[in-house]
């Protein structure tokens, strides 16, 4: 699938997305974007998400309404109206009813995207992975079906060693140095057996010292599940994990200073350097700052040198690499906007005309109109007198 199309699904009015291998949607809440991106996995992967339902018991009786109910959420079943709503994969038009319907027991199909929620905090509890049969039949599939992955993640590959981080056949030492600093402090996670459940606490480098999920800060309560999703993607020894293609991930800034969220670019880096096709929501400027700046660094010479000072990366083989890849993927932008419409924003020109490209979906604005603000009240009271804009408030 490169190009999904939707017409009234939701709060979406009108959407054309062509994907790049990094796409990132930016808008306000509750204007479509976890909708699109979850149709979007819906699309590539009905047969095992039907399969998953089945071998779960969970029957929608083979009512649209309900299915959608089950895949989205509670309160989700009104989303497609058959009547009004258009769905077209690579300019193809969706018969939604006949995809949830279409019988699959002659098809074996495995996942080709894998998608980690926003809610992904709720897949830990207390510090403890969740299976998929603990939550309710309304809760989103995406967010289910990610808890049960990292679930039998910590019950497989790590039932060995408790150490979950930083162990050295997991992510290049730049990046492990990276979150350790910025995400972690002094400390790694390791898996917990004293209280007869595995439970996930952070561990002091000698293991004198260990914190229950109760205590970590709201960046690393964030962070943890989703650093258990990496894991699952970035397998020692493999480029990919089994025959997934595509990696959702959903407002990965949660929690997280601007150093932490560069050094998850960075692994974000590693994924399209894998091959993986990424898609991003978020409301963080400082993602698409760097988006931006990899944009310029292509349009004009840039050097993986560039990309890695951009992230404060030390230089050796391995990232060196990770960033010349990084030079040589596409990358689009799309605003949800409230009206329901959805545009490019791709160029991410601050000398745009078009108001909404200039300020990168909203995400810009803020600070401008600060700055603007300032500029105005310092001049104002010094008759006239030049006032100097940082240069994150000019952009």
């Amino acid at each position: 699938m490169n190009t999904l199309t939707v017409y009234n699904f939701g709060p979406i009015t009108s959407a054309s997305v062509t994907f790049s291998d990094l796409t990132v949607f930016v808008g306000p809440q509750a204007t479509g974007k976890s909708i699109f991106l979850q149709l979007h996995k819906l699309l590539l992967d009905i047969v095992p998400i039907r399969n998953r339902f089945k071998r779960f018991n969970v029957d929608w009786a083979g009512k649209t309404s309900h299915f959608l109910e089950l895949y989205f959420g509670e309160g989700m079943a009104n989303l497609y109206q058959p009547e009004k709503t258009q769905i077209l994969s690579n300019n193809i038009a969706v018969q939604l009813e006949r995809v949830i319907s279409e019988n699959s027991r002659h098809r074996q199909e495995k996942e080709k995207m894998f998608y980690i929620p926003a809610q992904r905090v709720m897949s830990l509890r207390d510090g403890s992975t969740r299976p998929f049969t603990e939550y309710r039949s309304g809760d989103p599939f995406v967010l289910r079906e990610f808890s049960e992955t990292v679930h039998n993640l910590l019950q497989s590959e790590f039932a060995v060693s408790s150490q979950l981080f930083p162990p050295e056949h997991r992510l290049k030492k730049q990046l492990r140095t990276m979150l350790l600093e910025h995400v972690f402090g002094s400390f790694g996670l390791q898996i917990d057996t004293e209280h007869s459940v595995k439970r996930i606490v952070l561990s002091s480098r000698e293991g004198e010292v260990k914190l229950p999920y109760s205590v970590w800060s709201a960046g690393q309560r964030e962070f943890v599940p989703l650093l258990l999703g990496l894991y699952w993607l970035l397998p020692p020894n493999r480029m990919r994990r089994n025959a997934l293609e595509w990696v959702v991930i959903e407002e990965p800034e949660m929690g997280l200073h601007p150093r932490a969220i560069s050094a998850l670019l960075a692994l974000v880096l590693e994924l399209l350097a894998r091959g993986y096709k990424i898609c991003i929501s978020t409301h963080s400027p400082h993602i698409l700052d760097i988006v931006w700046a990899l944009q310029i660094m292509q349009k004009h010479q840039g050097t993986a040198q560039d990309v890695l000072d951009m992230l404060h990366l030390s230089v050796d083989q391995e990232t060196r690499k990770l960033a010349s890849s990084a030079l040589a993927k596409g990358s689009k932008v799309y605003f949800f906007k409230r009206d329901g419409n959805v545009i490019d924003i791709s160029g991410l020109d601050p000398g745009s005309e078009d108001g909404d490209e200039s300020g990168w979906g909203g995400l810009t604005e803020f600070s401008a109109n600060v700055g603007d603000v300032v500029a105005r009240v310092v001049n104002r009271s010094t008759g006239g007198a030049a006032f100097p804009l940082q240069t994150s408030q000019c952009l």
